[in-house]
């Protein structure tokens, strides 16, 4: 077990980028962490690092090694899915990572819920609004809010949920309010979500005569969606939000819908996650789980 442990600290380091981060995923201390690579490397006898005060990378050889290393443990937590599928008692870690308004509003409220029903789950749940890679970031599921495309993936859809224009009324008594989305550009700033590979540097509305997407153009963006959310609460410009993300901000009157006649179009929410998870017990159990729940939380907000 020692050893099969040391294997996985290396993998998660390599695909995490530093000891401190791989040990932190699997619950080590650093020092832990430290130790099962030194032990890895002792037993090998190779170097699998490049090591210097600010940076660590894998050596030629530990590139090589951490391929093979990757599908042991695949192969370990495969096989282990496998048995517990004869079993009534799921066990073990699911990696999940969740859009950061979707995950506090929705997903993460859910697991407590979920973990009492299996109690022998671990759920380690990651937030960010930037784009990620299941299989480098070694995710089990990725919640997703936007375009729902992966070939390499299995796509399990749970709605579509509604996106409106928001913004505080005293920006509107001060820059006035829009009546068109030509005036909306012309004459007002957009909350912008940018990071690289960002998809919302355009936003695309309903209208009569179908959708029109528009270069939204504004002085500030952010990479944190609850940021802009914040910003049109301070009266800074005009957000793109999902209303259930907004919903409690629209029902107390902080913040008032924009052009309801040209909405935007809705946004599909669903999950990814690989093929091969689905011979996991504990994974299917939880994509249904949070299906079902999260709909239901969706309407109700």
């Amino acid at each position: 077990m020692p050893y099969l442990e040391s294997l996985r600290v290396f993998v998660r380091v390599v695909e995490l980028g530093s000891i401190t981060s791989g040990g932190r995923d699997l619950r080590l201390t650093p020092a832990v962490a430290s130790n099962r690579v030194k032990e890895l490397e002792t037993r090998l006898g190779v170097r699998l690092f490049n090591r210097t005060t600010r940076h660590l990378s894998p050596t030629e050889v530990g590139k090589v090694f951490y391929d093979h290393a990757r599908k042991v443990i695949e192969t370990l937590d495969e096989a282990e899915a496998v048995v517990a599928g004869f079993s009534d008692t799921p066990r073990g870690t699911i990696r999940v990572t969740a859009p950061l308004g979707v995950g506090r509003r929705i997903i993460a409220p859910l697991i407590p819920a979920f973990t009492d029903l299996h109690p022998n789950v671990d759920v380690r749940l990651r937030l960010s609004d930037r784009k990620v890679d299941i299989f480098e970031d070694g995710l089990d599921v990725a919640f997703v809010l936007g375009e729902l495309q992966d070939s390499n993936l299995k796509l399990r859809k749970i709605a579509d949920c509604d996106r409106v224009l928001v913004a505080a009324p005293e920006y509107l008594a001060r820059a006035g309010i829009p009546q068109t989305p030509e005036e909306l550009l012309a004459k007002h700033n957009c909350l912008l979500l940018r990071f690289p590979r960002s998809p919302e540097y355009f936003w695309t509305l309903q209208t009569p005569n179908g959708p029109q997407k528009i270069e939204a153009k504004g002085r500030f963006d952010a990479d944190d969606g609850d940021v802009l959310t914040q910003w049109a609460l301070d009266g800074a410009g005009v957000a793109n939000k999902p209303r259930f993300d907004v919903a409690a901000h629209l029902k107390s009157g902080a913040l008032v819908e924009v052009l309801p006649d040209t909405p935007p179009v809705p946004a599909a929410f669903g999950c990814l996650y690989p093929h091969r998870k689905l011979q996991d017990p504990k994974v299917r159990l939880f994509v249904d789980f949070i299906t079902t729940e999260s709909r239901q939380a969706i309407a109700r907000l």
